[in-house]
Order: C-alpha cells, then structure tokens, then sequence
C-alpha cells in the first residue's frame, strides 16, 4: 500500500512538472512577455514604454544570412511608418560586440536596435532561431507573429499594417 501511494505521488508530481518544462512559445493573441533593454542610443525600452502605437520586436543576428536579408525592408518599414506611431526594435543576440558594432557601423539603419547576447528576451518569447519578429500593440497584445525573413515593403504586408494602426 505504501508502494501505491509513493507511485500515485509520484505521478502527480510529474503531472504537475512536466508541462513546466516546455519552453512557453507566444504566438498571434497571447500577451508579450515584459522586458527591458537599453538600446545602442542609450533608450531604456520596455514591453509597455516603447513610445509608440505598434512595437515591431524583431530578433536577429549578424550571422544569420535571412535576418541580413530582411534589413534593408525593415529599416524602409520603420521609416515609412515612424510618423504613424510605429517603434522597430531590432534585438540582436550576437555575442560578440566588436561584430555587432561593425555591421550596425557599415550598414547604418534607421530603427532602434539593441544586444541581447544572452537572448534571455528571445527566449522569454518562445524563439530560438533567428529572424522572428513580434508585432506587439499598446495593450502588449501580440497581433502577429512573423516567422522567418519578411519583406516588410510588400503591398500586401503594408495593407496589413494599416490596418492594425
């Protein structure tokens, strides 16, 4: 009877533990998950005091060949829409700051962008590959998702923004 009731604990306790376990991935209607982090222009951005209607929360890295491809769209999105209230944080999770640096030297956009060299945001959002971006609104609503590289001055994408402004 003691070996019953040490199995049935023991189910329990891998019942309740388990699901824990899994990382929690954010999608399309869920609540961004809070950070803060200072940008390379010395902001301190959070979840809920970006400065703006939408926060386009893109994670990226200088060594991920689609998150390069996808800059140059970005940073036309950003400034096409700065006027309308939306915030295009860039987060990177190079670890090295001397590489980090350069590129952002050489390449020179126009949205905000910020290090991550831990990813300890990225993860707190469910991502663990590179490019993903969250559109997040006001309220700290996820609205959408975009997995992978985006061309982000597509006309179709672009309605879809307006819309949600």
């Amino acid at each position: 009877m003691l070996l019953g009731a040490i199995g049935l604990l023991v189910v329990a306790l891998i019942w309740v533990v388990v699901p824990t376990l899994e990382p929690r991935i954010i999608n399309s209607g869920d609540t961004a998950p809070d950070f803060t982090i200072t940008t390379d222009a010395g902001r301190t951005v959070t979840r809920e005091n970006f400065g703006g209607k939408l926060l386009v929360l893109n994670f990226w890295a200088t060594w991920c060949a689609p998150c390069i491809d996808e800059i140059p769209t970005l940073d036309a999105f950003q400034r096409q829409f700065a006027q309308q209230g939306v915030v295009v944080l860039g987060v990177s999770i190079d670890r090295n700051e001397k590489i980090y640096r350069r590129f952002l030297d050489r390449v020179g956009v126009s949205f905000q962008t910020a290090r991550d060299p831990e990813a300890n945001i990225s993860a707190s959002y469910g991502t663990f590959q590179v490019p993903e971006t969250y559109i997040i609104d006001r309220n700290g609503k996820v609205l959408e998702k975009v997995i992978s590289n985006q061309n982000w001055m597509d006309p179709e994408f672009l309605a879809r923004m307006r819309r949600l402004l």
